[in-house]
């Protein structure tokens, strides 16, 4: 069924029901299912049997014991995705943002992070493998045992067949809570399908994390990063399937420290979705990503950069949420067009009371049929999905 707007206000926005915009033919949407107060990093992931997956955590709230990881389905030719399973329950940890990896070998993996309470320093990678399209699930073992080991974007299969998992660590100087300042990206190369792995840092990274890599038509490998300064998103390239990388640098479009993502569509162009904006006026700022839960936190900022340091910056609002079209391999990203527009309110992550308001944290994946599809999270409440085409892209906002 597809229904309009109008229609969508009379029923319960955890429905999973797609549903057709009124005023654009064009876009298609849904609320996902959710059972918990709290909704948040969604990665969406195509099956070559149709299927769209989409995962995400979810709980009371980010960095609480409760949050465990969740999948939903849309299968082929339907119009509606399926009620929630539940994938991680770890009771003493917060298990945080999943992946999904359609390996080669057809099995489908799931990757996810395991942390005490706000401490990603202490995070470790867990994993679990289906042999079925993720209908059922082995074991849970641990992937990445360094603690701080933090993921977000999709694994990469290189050219040469190896995989590569991007992964950046979180850090935190001796007797200090984690806030973000020490961060840093590195790759993970496995040439035995998982097995074993090699690491290879990228250069002067620090605050350049949630490393986003894709394929170039000539082999190169291309990054863009969220950056924990607030400032720009940044990018790098590596000629050698992901062994040395340049240092990142930055781009001319914004970030504000949160999560981006990016794919190569079918006919070679790149498509970006990003919030739009950075820290640059401000007037608000957070200690810390779990100042609500973590009360010995380190939250005097001001004595924090007196030694003119750069410091992770934290509760600049979160949207709009826009999506980029680049037709030079990222060099440049002429078409944008905003998917979602409000204040983008993040100074507290209190989805109970309802008090948080942004589009954050997006996925964007493509099908054989150029439709583009973009999940992401709306007000810590729900993850949304968007269903678009690169031309409504293009046609821009006043179109």
């Amino acid at each position: 069924m597809i229904i309009n707007n109008m229609e969508k206000q009379n029923i319960d926005t955890k429905q999973g029901e797609i549903y057709q915009v009124c005023d654009d033919s064009e876009r298609l949407e849904a609320y996902l299912p959710s059972f918990s107060p709290q909704n948040h990093a969604s990665n969406i992931m195509p099956l070559d049997n149709g299927d769209l997956l989409c995962t995400w955590f979810s709980g009371t709230q980010e960095g609480m014991s409760d949050i465990s990881i969740y999948m939903s389905r849309l299968k082929k030719g339907e119009n509606k995705w399926s009620s929630p399973v539940k994938l991680s329950d770890d009771p003493t940890k917060s298990e945080q943002n999943p992946i999904l990896f359609p390996a080669p070998n057809r099995q489908l993996w799931l990757l996810y992070t395991s942390q005490n309470s706000g401490n990603q320093d202490t995070a470790e990678v867990k994993y679990r493998v289906s042999l079925d399209n993720g209908v059922t699930w082995g074991l849970i073992k641990t992937l990445f045992d360094t603690p701080g080991t933090f993921i977000r974007q999709p694994i990469v299969v290189l050219d040469n067949s190896d995989w590569l998992v991007p992964v950046f660590h979180c850090n935190t100087p001796k007797g200090k809570k984690w806030t973000g300042d020490y961060d840093y990206s590195a790759v993970k190369i496995s040439s035995d399908e998982g097995k074993t792995w090699k690491e290879y840092e990228v250069p002067n990274s620090l605050g350049c994390v949630h490393m986003n890599v894709e394929k170039l038509s000539d082999g190169t490998l291309v990054a863009l990063y969220r950056s924990r300064w607030a400032d720009n998103i940044y990018i790098s390239h590596s000629k050698d399937n992901g062994v040395t990388w340049e240092s990142p640098v930055p781009t001319k479009l914004p970030n504000n420290n949160s999560s981006i993502q990016f794919t190569k569509l079918n006919n070679g162009h790149l498509a970006l979705v990003f919030n739009n904006m950075n820290a640059d006026k401000c007037t608000q700022r957070r200690a810390s990503l779990y100042d609500e839960i973590e009360k010995d936190v380190q939250n005097d900022v001001q004595e924090k950069v007196q030694d003119g340091r750069k410091t992770a910056f934290w509760g600049a609002p979160r949207a709009p949420l826009t999506i980029a079209i680049s037709e030079d391999e990222g060099k440049t990203w002429p078409y944008m067009r905003n998917i979602e527009v409000g204040d983008g309110f993040c100074m507290t992550n209190n989805s109970k009371e309802k008090l948080n308001r942004e589009y954050s944290y997006p996925s964007i994946k493509q099908t054989p049929d150029d439709r583009i599809h973009v999940t992401f999270t709306y007000f810590r409440q729900n993850i949304k999905y968007v269903c678009i085409s690169e031309g409504w892209i293009k046609r821009g906002d006043d179109k």
